[in-house]
């Protein structure tokens, strides 16, 4: 009889990382976006409630700033996506938009998707947190479990038991942003942003990527 075995399945990617350069990149997407916002107070709403949240044509805005993130998370894209056919030959490319947003006290996120993005990106300019450490200025991202029928299951408190070696699973996962850090995950993967409450200026890019076939 063979041992009994216990394997983790339809894992979901999840790359962290940090902008090589950031503190110069955004000494200048700091203030162009803060002008963008003077220029257009209203904005536009999406999952955003409160905060500011601009057009998507952040790419025409001529960045230098913009330029090298999209640069970044193009290398990001490429480095953690294959094509199974033909993994060798590039039949893919990258179309991508994005925006800006700034998040004051009391500014959040509802829970949402990307939808037609393989890849979603967030970039944080400045966290807003100013230094603190303190958890009760709030402002984590929060990531759902995809498995949408563990989410509604009615004993949430009953979770499936994981290896001796890993925690109890959760259904949300939270994470607090930092200055300069990417975070890049699939478009489907349902997220938000929990109610800031400190006093600063939470500053944040937003980027798409949809992949189109090359046509030869």
């Amino acid at each position: 009889m063979s041992e009994m075995a216990v394997a983790s399945m339809f894992e979901t990617p999840f790359v962290i990382d940090t902008l090589p350069g950031f503190a110069a990149v955004n000494a200048e997407l700091g203030p162009l976006i803060r002008a963008r916002r003077d220029q257009d107070p209203t904005g536009i709403t999406r999952s955003n409630r409160q905060g500011w949240h601009s057009d998507v044509t952040i790419f025409e805005w001529g960045s230098e700033g913009i330029k090298t993130l999209a640069e970044h998370l193009l290398a990001l894209a490429n480095a953690h996506s294959v094509d199974i056919r033909e993994p060798q030959t590039p039949r893919y490319r990258w179309n991508s938009h994005g925006w800006a947003n700034i998040h004051q006290r009391g500014s959040s996120n509802q829970f949402h998707i990307h939808p037609a993005a393989f890849w979603s990106a967030v970039y944080y300019v400045d966290d807003g947190y100013g230094g603190s450490t303190d958890p009760q200025l709030g402002g984590e991202i929060e990531f759902e479990d995809p498995r949408m029928p563990m989410v509604i299951m009615e004993e949430p408190d009953l979770r499936f038991r994981a290896r001796p070696d890993f925690p109890v699973p959760r259904h949300e996962i939270f994470l607090r942003p930092a200055t300069g850090m990417v975070l890049m995950f699939p478009g489907w993967l349902r997220h938000g942003v929990r109610t800031y409450l400190g006093d600063g200026e939470r500053i944040t890019v937003a980027i798409n990527l949809i992949a189109t076939r090359i046509v030869p």
